[in-house]
């Protein structure tokens, strides 16, 4: 028994937290709901003044029909102030004699209903109704206003429609809703399937960058130590420098890498933050080719144009091309020699490189483009088009152009 009566209790805190739970704010009627208001004030203050007039005979007329005018053109706010509506309809019915409850009884119902539909303020509103029914129920010598019986059908039968119209309604707007909430998710889920991938093909893009370049030149410079180890250790020795060195420089630009894929919303790296060099860009270029030179490429570098600083995006993308078309002459064009071309223009930064072509070398594989696609994709980010093709006379030619005047 105590556990069925703490059930009960427990449904009626559950039943009365839903009655008294504070909703939103109304929502704003439309133009429509203002017109039926406004239609809906006049025909029942029509309806009132002329029930008084031939229905009801009393001293205080001009106060009776005051307060019918008053509580009918009330309900032209009903929507927007639901709660003050009731209020003032209430206010109307008390302020006359005991005949006022007749006029201003179906003004109330109208107004109890649309302060239970639209008021924000649940428990005031659940008072405010109390209130009404206790007024109309104990009103001295009133009696409240009784439909001819040909009016029976219509009183019972237009509110049980319109109450069924409502409910039709809500449900069709509930149904709306779940679906626009199931399709609001699906596309959430969408788009955080399209980040992470972009995400996942971002770091690759990165890692491919940073990696591939110095990896393949300390593969070189490690099998030439090897060869000359026995033979010539003053050149094992310079080749295996130069594998320390390319591996430092590959340790710096995966430390870059990481901080810049680890950042915060304000760009700090949550670590060593401070121990970040900035990322490498045109001034770097001459660095790179000295490291390609020592991998056993000949490389040449020339600049041209009025130098300028430039967004450091658009400064790193022309040094992944570089980078990245560099590596590629040094895995498949073995003895090959190479020239880079830097041109600033007025509208552009346009970057070439080209190698005059060889064999592959032991590092060298079929590969998956993977490194081009990369650096379009780069590119693209600032409106930029990169082009690739072996020349008709041996060799492979990278061009890059990236627009600069609307960075």
């Amino acid at each position: 028994m105590a556990g069925e009566n703490g059930q009960v209790r427990d449904h009626i805190r559950t039943g009365w937290r839903l009655l008294t739970r504070s909703a939103g704010q109304p929502p704003e009627p439309t133009r429509r709901n203002l017109l039926f208001d406004v239609a809906l004030a006049v025909v029942l203050g029509t309806a009132m003044v002329q029930y008084a007039r031939t229905e009801i005979s009393s001293d205080d007329s001009a106060v009776l029909l005051i307060g019918a005018v008053i509580a009918a053109a009330a309900l032209v706010v009903r929507r927007r102030y639901p709660l003050a509506v009731l209020w003032v309809v209430i206010a109307a019915t008390l302020v006359a004699s005991a005949d006022q409850p007749r006029l201003t009884f179906y003004a109330c119902v109208i107004a109890a209903y649309s302060a239970a539909a639209y008021s924000p303020y649940r428990i005031p509103t659940l008072a405010t109704v109390g209130v009404a029914v206790l007024i109309f129920s104990t009103a001295v010598d009133s009696v409240l206003p009784v439909a001819p019986t040909q009016y029976i059908p219509l009183v019972v039968m237009v509110p049980i429609a319109v109450a069924a119209d409502g409910l039709r309604r809500w449900k069709l707007r509930a149904d709306e809703r779940r679906t626009e909430l199931a399709d609001l998710e699906r596309r959430q889920a969408e788009a955080l399937r399209r980040a992470a991938e972009e995400e996942r093909a971002r770091i690759a893009r990165e890692l491919h960058d940073v990696v591939t370049h110095n990896v393949a030149v300390m593969i070189i410079q490690a099998g030439a130590a090897r060869k000359v180890m026995l033979t010539s250790p003053a050149e094992a020795s310079e080749a295996l420098l130069a594998v320390e060195s390319g591996g430092r420089a590959a340790m710096v630009e995966l430390r870059q890498a990481m901080g810049l894929l680890t950042t915060d919303g304000d760009g700090r790296d949550e670590g060593d933050a401070a121990e970040l060099e900035p990322q490498p860009g045109v001034s770097s270029l001459p660095s790179l080719v000295s490291r390609v030179r020592d991998a056993g490429l000949d490389v040449d570098l020339t600049i041209t144009g009025a130098e300028r600083p430039l967004p450091r995006g658009i400064e790193l993308a022309a040094y992944r091309v570089v980078q990245e078309a560099l590596t590629n002459s040094v895995k498949h064009a073995v003895g090959a020699s190479a020239s880079v071309d830097v041109v600033y223009g007025e509208r552009e930064l346009r970057v070439e490189v080209v190698d005059t072509g060889g064999t592959a070398g032991e590092s060298a594989s079929s590969g998956n483009m993977r490194g081009l696609i990369g650096l379009r994709e780069r590119v693209a980010v600032y409106n930029g088009t990169v082009e690739a093709a072996r020349l008709p006379t041996g060799g492979y030619r990278v061009t890059a152009s990236i627009p600069v005047e609307d960075s």
